[in-house]
C-alpha cells in the first residue's frame, strides 16, 4: 500500500468543511460528516471523531490494505466528523473508512471520478457497524491492533536496550517463545468477568516449542457464564484479527474434540510476530453459535490455532465480542 502525496497533482478536492447542525438520521441531510449508528447504544447517530476515512481503488471493503498499484490519500475526521482531502490525482476512486474502537470496514458503494480542479461534497456518510444483539461478553479494544493485550519481558539475552521502559515493548525480540516459557504444559485460559485482558491474554496466539524442537498447535479457552440461556435465535461471535500469519483459526464451542463449529481457511502473510509487530492486515469473522451448542451456566470457547509448522504460525487478536440473540424485534 502507498500512501503519497506526489508532487504531480491534479488538486482534486473531496468534501469540504462547513458549520451543519447534527441531525437525526432518518433526516438525511447531515452534510460532509462521517457517522455512525449502533442500535444497541442509541437509535441516534454519532459523528466519528478519528475516523480515519480514504479514497483507494475500486474494489471491496477493506480492499485498500491489498492495494499497491495506485494511489491513495487519507486523512482523519475531526471531533464532529467532518473530513477533507485535497490534492488527489485523478482516476476512479472508493471511500473507505474505520472508526476506532468500532469493528467493520466502511466501504461507499459509489465510484467516484475525479479529474483536475473538481471538487465533491460527499453528503451523508453513515456506517452501520455490524451487530445482531446486546453484547454479553468482550474480550480487548477494536482498534486492529493487540496493544492493550499482555506483551511479556524478553528473554534476556535479546534484550534491546532501546526498548526497555518503551511503550512500544512489542518491539523485542523472541516474545513468540515466551509463551511457552509462561504456558509450558497447558494453554491460556481467559475467565470472563475475573481475568484481565491486560495481563492475562497473551498478545499472540502462536505454537508451542516442544523439547525435541518440533512444534504444536495451542487451543486457548475463554469461559463465561450464561445466566438465562436464549433459544430463540443465533447468538452471535466476532473475532476480529489484527494480524495473522499461515493460521487456521478453528472455534469449538463446549466441546474440544467435536469438529469444529467454525473454521477459517488459512489466513495471513502477515508476518507480524516474527519482524516484531502489533497489527498487520485486519480481518473479521463473524460467526453465528447455535443455542444448543450453549448451556445454562458455565460456557467454554476453544480457540485453536492448528497450524504448527513453526515458531510464527500465529494470530494477534484485536477484539472478540459475543452478543446474545436479538429478541426485541
Amino acid at each position: 500500500m502507498r500512501v503519497s502525496k506526489p508532487q504531480n497533482r491534479d488538486n482534486a478536492t473531496v468534501s469540504r468543511f462547513k458549520k451543519t447542525k447534527l441531525l437525526q438520521m432518518k433526516a438525511r441531510k447531515f452534510r460532509d460528516k462521517r457517522q455512525f449508528k449502533n442500535q444497541f447504544i442509541s437509535t441516534e447517530v454519532f459523528p466519528a471523531d478519528s475516523a480515519y476515512i480514504g479514497l483507494a481503488a475500486p474494489g471491496e471493503a477493506g480492499s485498500w490494505q491489498k492495494e499497491s498499484k495506485g494511489y491513495q490519500f487519507w486523512t482523519k475526521t475531526n471531533q464532529n466528523g467532518f473530513f477533507q482531502i485535497v490534492n488527489i490525482n485523478s482516476g476512479e476512486y472508493n471511500i473507505y473508512g474505520w472508526i476506532p474502537n468500532v469493528v467493520g470496514d466502511y466501504k461507499n458503494e459509489i465510484v467516484l471520478q475525479l479529474s483536475p480542479g473538481s471538487s465533491i461534497d460527499l453528503g451523508d456518510l453513515i456506517y452501520k457497524p455490524p451487530r445482531n444483539g446486546p453484547t454479553l461478553w468482550e474480550i480487548g479494544i477494536a482498534d486492529r491492533t493487540a496493544l492493550e493485550f499482555y506483551v511479556p519481558d524478553p528473554i534476556p539475552k535479546f534484550i534491546n536496550s532501546l526498548y526497555i521502559n518503551h511503550p512500544e515493548k512489542f518491539r523485542q525480540y523472541g516474545l513468540w517463545e515466551r509463551y511457552a516459557d509462561l504456558n509450558p504444559e497447558n494453554d491460556l485460559v481467559y475467565r470472563v468477568g475475573v481475568s484481565d485482558y491486560t495481563k492475562d491474554w497473551f498478545f499472540a496466539h502462536v505454537t508451542r516449542k516442544r523439547n525435541d524442537g518440533t512444534y504444536q498447535g495451542t487451543t486457548w479457552q475463554i469461559k463465561f457464564q450464561i445466566k438465562t440461556l436464549i433459544q430463540s435465535g443465533f447468538y452471535t461471535l466476532f473475532i476480529s484479527i489484527a494480524s495473522s500469519t499461515r493460521s487456521i483459526l478453528q472455534v469449538r464451542c463446549n466441546d474440544p474434540k467435536v469438529d469444529p463449529h467454525f473454521e477459517t481457511p488459512t489466513i495471513g502473510q502477515d508476518n507480524a510476530i516474527a519482524r516484531h509487530g502489533i497489527h498487520g492486515f485486519y480481518q473479521l469473522f463473524i460467526m453465528q453459535i447455535n443455542p444448543y451448542w450453549l448451556v445454562h451456566g458455565d460456557n467454554t470457547i476453544f480457540l485453536t490455532q492448528r497450524v504448527n509448522t513453526g515458531p510464527f504460525n500465529g494470530i494477534l487478536y484485536d477484539y472478540i465480542r459475543l452478543e446474545e440473540p436479538n429478541v426485541s424485534y
